[in-house]
């Protein structure tokens, strides 16, 4: 049974929806403050799993590599221009009164989609509960996705709750994979594969506080490329 992913989507999905419905009625203050809790949040779980790392040079070598595939591939401007021709048809469903600029909207947008649904703690709990069945790291993730998804939605709208698609199809999918992928690994894999996520948890933390907007998506082909180069490395070096 997904536990953790089950826990995660639906903390998600329902805090899109209850953040949009809301919209104004959340004061100001709060919409504002949030956010940078959020941010903070979610430098700390990157922290958290960057001090795990094993070997530092492959990890820097999956970043700088995925950033330029994810660059040349232009990911983010991809989901960026996806996400705009959605929010016109569901804005006129759902109008928000309090609708971000064009701009904005997709600096937010890009970020939460990232932050739900290709975090590495996202990515590491659905693998490592799909092995030790403990859904504690997705658990402690929704806690953090339900308020997130919540407050975001007061500006962005319903489209917030849309992002529980692709964080279904990359929970539910890593879970059931987790059993084939998982015995080809080993925990100095793991340890680089959770620091690399855990260095895009960090910037993307740094851009939800509006520090430093990084382009976070475009990190996200490091995350395919940290545990063959890691594996690799280890055998060169």
């Amino acid at each position: 049974m997904p536990t953790g992913p089950l826990i995660d989507v639906f903390a998600t999905l329902f805090g899109g929806i209850l953040g949009a419905f809301l919209g104004n009625k959340i004061p100001e203050r709060v919409r504002k403050a949030l956010p940078l809790t959020f941010g903070a949040a979610s430098m700390a779980m990157g922290i958290f799993t960057i001090i795990k790392m094993h070997t530092l040079p492959p990890v820097i070598l999956s970043l700088i590599l995925g950033s330029i595939i994810g660059e040349l591939l232009m990911i983010e401007k991809g989901i960026g221009n996806l996400a705009n021709k959605m929010r016109v048809p569901i804005q006129k469903m759902f109008p928000v009164k309090n609708a971000a600029d064009e701009d904005k909207f997709l600096e937010q947008f890009v970020s939460v989609l990232v932050l739900f649904s290709a975090s590495g703690t996202g990515i590491f709990g659905a693998l490592n509960e799909g092995i030790t069945y403990n859904p504690t790291i997705l658990i402690s993730k929704g806690f953090l996705d339900f308020f997130t998804a919540a407050i975001f939605a007061t500006a962005l709208g319903m489209i917030v709750a849309t992002t529980v698609i692709p964080q279904a199809i990359v929970l539910f999918g890593l879970f059931f994979l987790a059993k084939i992928v998982m015995p080809y690994t080993t925990p100095e894999l793991i340890a680089d594969f959770s620091a690399c996520g855990g260095i895009i948890m960090f910037v993307t933390g740094l851009r939800i506080c509006g520090i430093k907007s990084f382009p976070i998506a475009n990190l996200l082909p490091a995350l395919v490329l940290v545990m063959f180069i890691s594996h690799y490395w280890g055998i060169i070096f």
